[in-house]
C-alpha cells in the first residue's frame, strides 16, 4: 500500500497541521548525558540517540514527512558521531524543509529564574553553530513546556532573534479558559513597552494545554492509542473510525481558533524513540483522512503554519505584559520552583557573572587555540538554563550534575582568568598570547576562592606575622569606575593595606562569629573532602578603586601598630529595658533599632530626607501534604498551609560591631536563622546578610521561609517585579490584566519570578528590594515585600519528579538540611528615584569584582603592571550603558554587546539615547570593520529586519509613537546609539 501524504493546504477546508516532534528534556529524572545514551531506564526509558538514529531513515523513507528538532546540546553530541555520508545526507534533509531546527538554543530554556543574558548566550551557542554548520537560522520560537511565559522572551528571545512566531504549551487555566471561548489563544504578543511595535511577535497558546497529540493519537511503539488498521484481510479494521475520530478532534479544537488552520503537536517526551511507529500512522490517517474530505490534514512544521497565518492577512488581539503566574488547575499555582534549590540558583548566578568576566580576559590576553578557553563553561551554563535545571524541578542526582558541570567549566575558565591576569600584571596585552605561559609562576595571581562566601579561602589565610605579603587583584567587569568595599579572610590582626602607589589604605577588621566559623568548617569539608587545617580569625575590608574593564592591586602586609582599624564591639542583651533606640550608620544612611528587642524600626537618609519606619522580619509557610486534594507543595508548586512568624527562641542579643568603612548588626534570629545587617558609610542601601538552614523538620511540616520588609507605603495593591532582570512589569494584587481572576490561593497565586528586584512606591516614596539570585516574591499586604529565600518539602507535589523536595548535605555519614547563605538589599528613595539604584547597583551585584591572590616576600613591592584599564583612561561608558558581551571567537574576531539598563519614562535623566564610542572602548586596538547582527549573531541585522514578517493587530493606531532606535554604525566615527531598553550587538573585526 503506497500513501498519498503529498497533499498540501486546501483553501475552503479545515486544514490540520501534523508537526511531528520529541521533547527531550536535557536533564529532570535523568542527567543530559544518561537521556542521550538511554541509561539509567530503570527511572525512565528514554534515549534521544535512539530518536536521531531513528529519524533519519524514516524521513528518507517519504519526502513528504517532516520533524522539527530543537535541543542542540542533544543534537550536537550526536552530530559529533556521525559519518560525513550521514551528515550529507542530514544536510540534504535540512535543505529539503524535511528536518527543520526549531527555537535552536542549547535548552529549551526557563523563563522564571533566568537571568536575560544567560538566555542570550545559551541561545547564541545554539544558534551559531547551526549557522556555520547548516547556514541555518531558526525562524519560529518553540518554549512548548516552560512553566509560564516572560515578557523578555517574547521580545528579546523572540522578536530580537528573528523569530517570526513562538508558541507554547503552558498558560494559567483560567487565561486558557477564556482565551478558548474568546477565540484568543493565538495573538500578537508586545513584550516590551520600550521596545513597542518593534518587539511584536505571533504567539500561539495549544489548544489543550500541554504539546501532545489529541487524546488517542499518540504512537510511540508502547503507546496504547489504537492503531490505523486499515488491512482488511485481518480482525479490528478500524479506518472509518479512526477518520471520524480524527475530524472530530480536529473541529472540536478549531471551535476555539480563528482561521481554518490548526496545529496538532505530533510527539512528547522522548518520542520517536522508534520512529517508524509515528510515521507509518501519520501516513494513514493523512491519506485516509483526506479521502474523506471533511477536513484535510498534511505534514507542517510551525514555519509553515506561521506563514500560513500571515499569508491570511487578518488581525489579531494584542496582548502585553507577560504569562506569569501559571497554575494548571486550582489550588495548583506553580510558584515555588521561582525559589527552589536556592544554592544551585545562586551557584549559577555567580557562574553566569564569572563567564562574563572570564571571557573578557580571554579576549585582552589572547584566546588559545590548545586550551584552556572559556568553552566548557559556556556549555555547562547553556544546559543549566533548562527549564528542569535552574529552576530547581529536576532530581537530586541531576542536580549534582548539573554543579558538577558547572564545577569543571569553572576550574578551567579560573586557568583563563589565573593565566590572563598572571599575564597582564607583567606583559601589555598586545605580548600576552606569547608570553602568557612564562607568568604562571609564584609572583603571578593565584586562582580565586569560590568558597569566599563561607569565608574560606587558602589563598587569603597567609601567616603576614613572618614577612610574608598578600598582593590582591582588583578586577572590575563594567564599564565604568567603581569605588566599593573589598571584605577578604585573613588570620592576623596587625595589618596593613596598601595602594599600588605604596599609599596606605583605610581598613577595617570585623571579628569571624562562632556562627560562621561552625558553617565554615562544615561546608569546606563537604568540598573538600576533608577538615581544614587554618580558620581565619577576621575579615580585612578595604575600599578599592578600579577603572573600567580593568584592575587595580593592592598589598596586604604586617603592621605592628595595626594600621587595619579592629571594630568596635558592643553587645546588646536586652536583659533589661534599655529606653535609648540603637542607632546604626555613619553616613547619610542611619537605622534604628529598638532598645527594647533589638527589632528594626527606622530607616533614615539625611542626603535624600527620607525618614520612614521600616521593620524587617522572618516567617516561614508550613506546605501542604498530599491529603488535601492530592495537590501538595513541592518543586514546582507552592501550596501554602498558613503563615507563622520565627519567634526567638530566648532573647536575641544584638551585637553591634562599628568601624569607619561600614557598621554590621549581628542577630541569632533563631537555631537556624542567622543574619548580618551592614550599613555602608560611603552608601545608601542597606544590606542583610543571611544564613538559612538546616530548617527543621522533626514536627513532620515542610516550610518555606520567607523574608519581610515592612513600611508605611501605600501602593494600593501594586508592586512591580521584573522580568529576567530587564524590563519591571506592574502587577497587582489579586488581578490579571487579560482576565476576570478567581482568587483559591491569596498568597501562592500573587508570588512572581524575581531576578533582580522589587519594589513598591506611594505618592512620596518607594522601596526597592535587590536580590542575589533567582527567588520568588510578592506584596501580599500594602506596605511590604516578601521575598522567599528557601524550601525544605517532605511530599512530591505530584508534576512528575517524584522526589520531595529536601535538600541535604552529608559528611561521613551525617546528613543535615542544606544551609542557605545569601544577601538581599535594601533601599528607600523619594518617589522617581529609584531606578537609578536598581539599575545601577543591580548590575555591580550581576557582576562584582573579581579578586586573585598572590603570596610574596618581604622584599616584593609590586607587579610590573599593577593597574589596567582597557579602554581610553579618560573615558567610561555612560551610566545608563552596560557591557554585557566581549568575548573572542574562534576565528579571532569579537562578538561585543551592549545594553542599554533604562525603559522609556523610567529615569528623568537616564531613559534617554545613550552614545558608546567605539575607539576609546578598544583604545589600544585598531578597529578594521563593525557589523551589527542579530541578538542570537547568526544573521546581520538588516537581513533580520528584512526577512521578519510584521503582523497586523486589531484596533492599531497608525499614529502610535515612533520606536525609538539607535542609527547605523558610522564606520569612522565608530559610535553606537542606544535607546531605552535596547540590545546592539557586533562582530567586531580588528587589524
Amino acid at each position: 500500500m503506497v500513501y498519498n501524504t503529498s497533499g498540501g493546504i486546501v483553501p475552503g477546508k479545515l486544514n490540520v497541521h501534523l508537526v511531528p516532534h520529541s521533547h527531550d528534556d536535557v536533564g529532570w529524572l535523568k542527567t543530559i548525558d544518561q537521556y542521550y545514551v538511554g541509561s539509567n531506564n530503570s527511572i525512565q526509558v528514554a534515549c534521544v540517540q535512539n530518536v536521531l538514529d531513528s529519524l533519519i531513515p524514516a524521513l528518507l523513507a517519504d519526502k513528504n514527512r517532516k520533524f522539527i528538532f530543537a535541543e542542540q546540546a542533544f543534537f550536537q553530541r550526536w552530530w559529533r558521531d556521525q559519518s560525513e555520508g550521514m551528515k550529507i545526507t542530514v544536510k540534504m534533509l535540512v535543505n529539503s524543509g524535511q528536518l527543520e531546527f526549531i527555537n535552536g538554543g542549547m535548552c529549551m530554556h526557563d523563563e522564571a529564574t533566568t537571568h536575560y543574558i544567560d538566555m542570550i548566550d545559551q541561545t547564541t551557542l545554539g544558534h551559531r553553530f547551526l549557522k556555520e554548520d547548516f547556514n541555518v537560522t531558526p525562524r519560529v520560537g518553540w518554549q512548548i513546556d516552560p512553566f509560564g511565559h516572560s515578557a523578555v522572551q517574547a521580545y528579546l528571545l523572540g522578536a530580537e532573534v528573528g523569530f517570526d512566531s513562538l508558541f507554547f504549551a503552558r498558560i494559567d487555566y483560567q487565561d486558557r479558559a477564556k482565551r478558548s471561548s474568546d477565540k484568543t489563544l493565538e495573538v500578537i504578543w508586545q513584550g516590551s513597552k520600550s521596545r513597542g511595535s518593534s518587539s511584536q511577535i505571533f504567539t500561539g497558546a495549544f489548544y489543550a494545554g500541554n504539546y501532545e497529540p489529541p487524546t488517542g493519537f499518540y504512537y510511540e511503539f508502547d503507546s496504547d492509542s489504537p492503531v490505523v488498521q486499515d488491512d482488511m484481510d485481518l480482525f479490528d479494521y478500524n479506518v472509518q473510525e479512526r477518520v471520524s475520530d480524527f475530524v472530530a478532534a480536529a473541529i472540536s479544537q478549531a471551535n476555539v481558533t480563528r482561521s481554518n488552520h490548526i496545529m496538532w503537536t505530533m510527539g512528547t517526551d522522548f518520542n520517536y524513540q522508534y520512529a517508524h511507529t509515528w510515521f507509518r500512522n501519520m501516513d494513514k490517517l493523512i491519506h485516509y483522512v483526506n479521502q474523506d474530505g471533511r477536513v484535510n490534514a498534511l505534514y507542517s512544521t510551525p514555519s509553515i503554519y506561521t506563514d500560513t497565518k500571515y499569508d491570511l492577512y487578518e488581525s489579531w488581539p494584542l496582548k502585553t505584559e507577560d504569562y506569569f503566574p501559571y497554575a494548571d488547575r486550582e489550588n495548583s499555582y506553580w510558584t515555588g520552583y521561582f525559589t527552589s534549590r536556592p544554592a544551585l540558583k545562586g551557584y549559577v548566578r555567580t557562574m553566569s557573572g564569572y563567564y562574563l568576566v572570564a571571557r573578557q580576559l580571554e579576549f585582552f590576553s589572547g584566546r588559545k587555540e590548545l586550551g584552556p578557553t572559556t568553552d566548557s563553561l559556556a556549555d555547562a551554563l547553556a544546559i543549566v538554563q533548562h527549564h528542569d535545571a535552574v529552576t530547581g524541578t529536576e532530581q537530586q542526582h541531576v542536580a549534582n550534575d548539573y554543579a558538577k558541570r558547572l564545577s569543571i567549566g569553572y576550574k578551567e575558565s579560573e586557568e583563563v582568568v589565573a593565566t590572563a591576569l598572571g599575564c597582564m600584571t607583567q606583559a601589555s596585552t598586545s605580548e600576552c598570547k606569547s608570553l602568557a605561559t612564562k607568568f604562571m609562576q609564584a609572583n603571578a595571581p593565584e586562582l580565586s576562592c569560590p568558597l569566599m562566601n563561607i569565608s574560606y579561602c587558602p589563598a587569603t589565610e597567609v601567616d603576614l606575622s613572618r614577612g610574608k605579603k598578600l598582593a590582591v587583584l582588583v578586577y572590575n567587569p563594567l564599564g565604568w569606575k567603581r569605588t566599593e568595599i573589598v571584605r577578604i579572610p585573613v588570620v592576623n590582626e596587625n595589618v596593613n593595606v596598601r595602594d599600588a602607589a605604596g599609599q596606605l589604605i583605610l581598613s577595617q577588621l570585623i571579628p569571624i562569629v562562632n556562627a560562621s566559623i561552625a558553617n565554615t568548617k562544615f561546608y569546606a569539608s563537604a568540598y573538600l573532602g576533608k577538615s581544614s587545617n587554618v580558620s581565619p580569625k577576621y575579615w580585612l575590608a578595604f575600599t578599592a578603586v578600579v577603572p573600567p574593564l580593568g584592575f587595580s592591586s593592592y598589598v596586604i602586609s604586617s603592621d605592628k601598630l595595626g594600621a587595619s582599624v579592629l571594630s568596635k564591639q558592643l553587645l546588646y542583651t536586652f536583659e533589661w529595658s534599655q529606653s535609648s533606640p540603637i542607632e546604626i550608620g555613619s553616613g547619610s544612611l542611619k537605622l534604628v533599632h529598638s532598645g527594647i528587642n533589638g527589632k528594626l524600626m527606622h530607616y533614615i537618609n539625611s542626603r535624600s530626607m527620607v525618614n520612614i519606619s521600616l521593620e524587617q522580619s522572618y516567617s516561614y509557610f508550613t506546605g501542604y501534604d498530599r491529603s488535601a486534594d492530592y495537590q501538595a507543595s513541592g518543586a514546582y508548586v507552592f501550596r501554602p498551609n498558613g503563615s507563622f512568624p520565627v519567634l526567638s527562641e530566648e532573647k536575641v542579643p544584638l551585637t553591634v560591631f562599628r568601624g569607619p568603612l561600614f557598621d554590621e548588626v549581628h542577630q541569632m534570629i533563631n537555631s537556624w536563622i542567622y543574619q548580618i545587617t551592614r550599613v555602608y558609610k560611603e552608601m545608601e542601601h542597606v544590606e542583610f546578610e543571611f544564613e538559612v538552614g538546616p530548617i527543621p523538620i522533626d514536627d513532620g511540616f515542610g516550610k518555606e521561609i520567607v523574608t519581610r520588609i515592612k513600611s508605611k507605603i501605600g501602593n494600593n495593591k501594586i508592586f512591580y517585579t521584573d522580568s529576567n532582570g530587564r524590563d519591571f512589569l506592574e502587577r497587582i494584587r489579586d488581578h490579571r490584566t487579560d482576565w476576570d481572576l478567581q482568587v483559591n490561593q491569596p498568597i501562592a497565586g500573587n508570588y512572581y519570578p524575581i531576578n533582580l528586584g522589587a519594589y513598591i512606591k506611594d505618592e512620596n516614596s518607594e522601596l526597592s528590594v535587590l536580590v542575589d539570585r533567582s527567588v520568588g516574591g510578592s506584596s501580599i499586604d500594602d506596605g511590604e515585600l516578601e521575598i522567599m529565600l528557601h524550601r525544605r518539602l517532605l511530599y512530591d507535589d505530584s508534576r512528575g519528579v517524584a522526589e520531595a523536595l529536601n535538600e541535604t548535605v552529608c559528611i561521613e555519614k551525617k546528613c543535615l538540611g542544606l544551609t542557605i547563605q545569601g544577601k538581599y538589599y535594601v533601599r528607600i528613595d523619594p518617589l522617581g528615584e529609584g531606578s537609578k539604584w536598581r539599575r545601577s547597583f543591580g548590575q555591580e551585584i550581576y557582576s562584582p569584582f573579581i579578586l586573585a591572590f598572590s603570596e610574596q616576600d618581604d622584599e616584593w613591592t609590586n607587579f610590573p603592571t599593577h593597574t589596567f584599564s582597557a579602554v581610553d583612561p579618560s573615558y567610561s561608558l555612560p551610566n545608563n550603558v552596560a557591557i554585557i558581551t566581549l568575548q573572542e571567537l574562534e576565528n579571532g574576531n569579537v562578538l561585543f554587546r551592549l545594553a542599554h539598563l533604562f525603559e522609556v519614562g523610567e529615569d528623568k535623566d537616564l531613559s534617554v539615547m545613550a552614545t558608546v564610542d567605539l575607539k576609546r572602548v578598544f583604545a589600544n586596538k585598531k578597529i578594521n570593520k563593525v557589523k551589527e547582527m542579530s541578538l542570537s549573531a547568526n544573521q546581520e541585522r538588516d537581513e533580520m529586519e528584512k526577512k521578519r514578517l510584521s503582523w497586523k493587530v486589531e484596533g492599531s493606531n497608525t499614529n502610535e509613537r515612533k520606536v525609538l532606535r539607535g542609527g547605523p554604525v558610522d564606520p569612522v566615527k565608530l559610535a553606537v546609539e542606544l535607546s531605552p531598553m535596547e540590545i546592539r550587538t557586533f562582530i567586531i573585526e580588528f587589524n
